[in-house]
């Protein structure tokens, strides 16, 4: 493997510094909650997407905003409802009785960074209207595709704790988000500094006034996307990801385990890791590090495990504690 040039060196260099500078920031506006905002910043690396799993009031739509305001990326909320329609997600054709024709009137998919709050709550077919917008990158509305924007990140939120009246997401939705991640209340020390903040002042509604301001652009993330392709991952890493994945397969508490594009997932998660944190190679922490939120959606327990008081991320915690780990 060739030495960096000084040039790219520095560049990768400004990105990574750009990018560690954001927890800082969404720290003016979010409390405690740094592997949310770890995790969220692996998903842009990786051109992924999220699923935020959290009870309402810990500021899983905050935390979506504050990002956005420290990447000057554009954002946009949709609330998902039992009426919610796959065109107003995605967009649709207007009649202009001016002109006589139908034009294209984009949805509120047509962004950077999509909150989609409580996806959990619309049917499968809205739902399924953003498969293509997250796999894809575009959206197709009467057969012409158009193509989504630059960076493009989805966001999702749900509730783990209410489910009546809510929509499962299938497996095959849930595959094409890159992490699963959890945003646990607080501890009580984070707890007072919140009612403190709130009591000095804080809105969370104008972050601008919170002083969280833009660190990083779409040219540094570009140049950190680069600098992440080029980490190296070697064939004992490699073997140790596989047998992460066929271990889930074999797993008697699970009735799925992990696929092929699973462990993909789980390597591309590894190397950006490894970048964020000063190296240009995986090691088995790396991939130790990022193996529950990437892989803990993409399991299924059996009932009789799930009744039993097992988890998913404890099948996997014993999974990574029982395959042996290259030297």
């Amino acid at each position: 493997m060739s030495a960096p040039t000084p040039e790219t060196a520095t560049s990768s260099d400004s990105a990574r510094a750009s990018l560690e500078a954001l927890r800082t920031e969404i720290g003016k506006a979010v409390v405690g909650q740094d592997p949310a905002v770890t995790g969220l910043v692996v998903a842009l690396l990786c051109k992924g997407h999220v699923l935020l799993e959290g009870v309402p009031g810990v500021a899983k739509t905050l935390l979506v905003r504050a990002l956005a305001s420290t990447l000057e990326l554009d954002t946009k909320r949709v609330q998902f409802t039992p009426d919610l329609m796959p065109s107003d997600i995605t967009g649709s054709l207007v009649y202009d009785a001016r002109t006589a024709e139908f034009s294209f009137q984009p949805g509120p998919v047509f962004t950077n960074l999509l909150l989609a709050d409580e996806i959990n709550r619309t049917p499968p077919k809205t739902q399924s209207s953003l498969l293509e917008a997250m796999e894809e990158r575009q959206v197709t509305v009467d057969g012409t595709p158009r193509p989504l924007p630059e960076p493009f990140l989805v966001a999702a939120t749900q509730n783990p704790v209410e489910y009546e009246g809510t929509y499962p997401l299938p497996e095959a939705q849930l595959d094409r988000f890159l992490l699963k991640l959890t945003v646990p209340l607080p501890s009580r020390e984070d707890e007072i500094n919140v009612l403190t903040r709130h009591a000095q002042g804080f809105d969370p509604r104008d972050l601008k006034a919170a002083g969280v301001r833009p660190v990083a652009g779409p040219a540094e993330l570009e140049a950190a996307r680069e600098a992440v392709a080029k980490v190296s991952v070697s064939a004992e890493i490699a073997g140790y990801v596989v047998d992460i994945c066929r271990a889930t397969r074999e797993s008697p508490s699970l009735t799925l385990g992990v696929s092929p594009r699973g462990a993909t997932a789980l390597l591309s998660t590894a190397r950006a890791w490894a970048w964020l944190t000063g190296r240009d190679y995986v090691t088995p922490d790396d991939v130790k590090a990022l193996a529950l939120p990437t892989l803990r959606h993409r399991i299924q327990l059996r009932p009789e495990a799930e009744m039993e008081g097992v988890t998913s991320d404890s099948v996997l915690n014993s999974i990574l504690a029982h395959v042996p780990v290259p030297r």
